[in-house]
């Protein structure tokens, strides 16, 4: 752990997020900035700068929870696609990016086009109450699934 890695202290639970799954490997929790509701982080509970610095175990816990997560979305919200990527663009921390896709452009950021290559701003928040509302419809479907 970092002290001024947000996404280490969010494992050690210093700061509060929207916890979707967690264990002793890996954290999932919705993105406060979200594509798409839903929009769901997973990352490894050790510090780990970039996904290729993870160990194969974490890495393919990731991965398949990343799977179960999309089955979940795609009950959840009827989509056919759910993305799994990695970023890592604001945070030197590995993390997962598993967004349902209602259109064939979202994990192409309109911000992105609109504000160019080098002013990119974030997408709005659409705030706790409703962060923490779609939080409990993805745990609903994902203890469906067990």
């Amino acid at each position: 752990m970092t002290d001024a890695c947000i996404f280490c202290r969010i494992a050690n639970a210093e700061l509060s997020a929207h916890k979707i799954f967690e264990d002793d490997l890996v954290l999932a929790f919705l993105d406060l900035h979200p594509i798409r509701e839903g929009h769901t982080l997973i990352i490894p509970k050790q510090h780990y700068p970039w996904f290729e610095d993870l160990p194969d175990r974490t890495a393919a816990r990731v991965m398949t929870l990343g799977q179960k997560l999309a089955r979940a979305m795609k009950c959840e919200w009827g989509v056919e696609r759910v993305s799994f990527f990695y970023t890592g663009i604001h945070v030197p921390h590995a993390h997962a990016h598993i967004v349902p896709m209602f259109h064939r452009h979202d994990v192409t950021s309109a911000r992105y086009i609109e504000d160019g290559v080098e002013e990119f701003s974030l997408p709005s928040s659409p705030g706790g109450k409703a962060l923490s509302q779609t939080a409990d419809r993805i745990r609903t479907q994902l203890a469906a699934e067990e």
